[in-house]
């Protein structure tokens, strides 16, 4: 099993990866031996002088298509690579609007993979997207950021690496910032505050600064809760709620009811 998390990268633009090696986090978590990374350009496995990856699409249509070839060289590539990192096995992942789309729960699910000796291997498409084939011979798992479209699949490798990375013990200065992030407990995260107590008129709550534990952490998780609420309602309808945070619903509904009483 590796001592690290393993990521290797199949991207025609590799220099911006240096966005997540060079800044933040990740990079002290790099330089801390905790992952690695290794990106891999299919160019050079074209098999044309040009070193041209991609063609026209069958059937007509606009824009160009990423050639099965040269990404399974280098896909292959990279796993023989992984296998001397002493991975236990290679996943294969292609970024695309057309996978399931990223949560919590799966950047967790991929974390266990991770810890447990698997290497992940992401693939970022360009142009119209690649050809069918190589996905059906190669790809593992396709995964979405939201459906929306981006220019290639670099930025969302980058996103979802920096998600698993952040996970990793010793990653994070504090590991309770992890535990209390948005989503970890199906809630949007509560509001925060910090110095001075009073800006542009606004005060920080009283609760915060009472120094009583118990209350501050009941009102978070009902700031939690009246937030998801609010922009993302969908979430409490796949969650359970405890007999603590129905207690803390009723309280948001009767108060959002004297509010609109208020109105009137």
């Amino acid at each position: 099993m590796p001592n690290k998390a393993v990521f290797d990268c199949v991207s025609i633009f590799p220099e911006m990866f240096g966005a997540i090696t060079a800044a933040g986090i990740t990079r002290k978590a790099l330089e801390s031996g905790l992952w690695s990374l290794d990106v891999w350009n299919p160019r050079d496995y074209a098999e044309n002088i040009w070193r041209m990856v991609d063609d026209r699409p069958y059937g007509g249509g606009p824009g160009m298509v990423m050639q099965a070839a040269p990404l399974e060289k280098t896909i292959a590539t990279a796993k023989a690579r992984q296998q001397t990192a002493n991975v236990a096995q290679s996943r294969v992942i292609y970024l695309s609007p057309q996978g399931r789309p990223l949560t919590h729960t799966r950047v967790m699910a991929l974390l266990e993979l991770l810890t447990a000796g698997t290497g992940l291997i992401l693939l970022c498409g360009r142009y119209e997207g690649v050809d069918e084939r190589l996905i059906e011979r190669c790809v593992d798992e396709e995964i979405s950021l939201g459906d929306f479209v981006l220019s290639g699949g670099e930025l969302a490798a980058m996103a979802l690496m920096d998600a698993l990375v952040r996970q990793l013990p010793g990653a994070l200065g504090d590991a309770a910032s992890a535990e209390e992030d948005s989503f970890v407990a199906g809630l949007l995260d509560c509001p925060h505050y910090t110095r001075p107590e009073l800006y542009a008129g606004q005060a920080v709550p009283e609760v915060l600064l009472s120094g009583d534990h118990a209350k501050i952490r009941r009102w978070r998780l009902k700031a939690s809760l009246a937030r998801t609420r609010k922009r993302r309602p969908e979430l409490l309808t796949q969650r359970a709620l405890s007999a603590e945070e129905t207690q803390l619903m009723a309280e948001i509904l009767a108060d959002e009811a004297h509010e609109q009483c208020g109105e009137h």
